[in-house]
């Protein structure tokens, strides 16, 4: 079975890589700061996407009671999260701290929207801790609990 991520949260990944992207390629320290960050970010997102994001794609027929046996395929995915978790967290560390010096460094170049980007990339990150692991962790139990897998 094929597991799709949320449009929403494709949508916002890419808006997030975007702005990166421009941020990037500001020349001096703001380019230098965007550059810090997208180093650390990079290979965080593409985990992401690869197993951290698709099971949430089941959300909607797991809400209306449906669990089928194709769906055992999304454990591999949540058994992968629930175990590069704790590397997950120090990650977002590294991400939030990049971030904070982008913030610095933005503040006192009077660049605004970098410090909105890097603010709201700290708002992704706790989301994600808070409610978009967790989440994709239960989806993982749910239907390991209902397939007696």
């Amino acid at each position: 079975m094929k597991f799709t991520i949320p449009k929403p949260m494709k949508l916002e990944h890419d808006e997030l890589h975007s702005e990166l992207a421009k941020a990037t390629k500001e020349p001096g320290r703001i380019g230098e700061a965007a550059k810090a960050v997208a180093k650390v970010l990079h290979n965080h997102f593409v985990n992401e996407e690869a197993y951290a994001l698709p099971p949430l794609g089941l959300l909607p027929q797991l809400a209306a009671g449906k669990v089928t046996n194709e769906m055992a395929d999304v454990l591999k995915m949540t058994d992968k999260l629930k175990a590069e978790l704790p590397t997950m967290l120090k990650e977002h560390e590294a991400i939030v701290s990049a971030l904070s010096d982008l913030v610095r460094i933005a503040k006192s170049e009077g660049r605004q929207e970098y410090i909105y980007f890097a603010e709201k990339l700290k708002l992704h990150a706790q989301t994600e801790e808070e409610v978009t692991y967790p989440t994709a962790l239960l989806i993982g139990e749910f239907v390991r609990l209902n397939l007696g897998k």
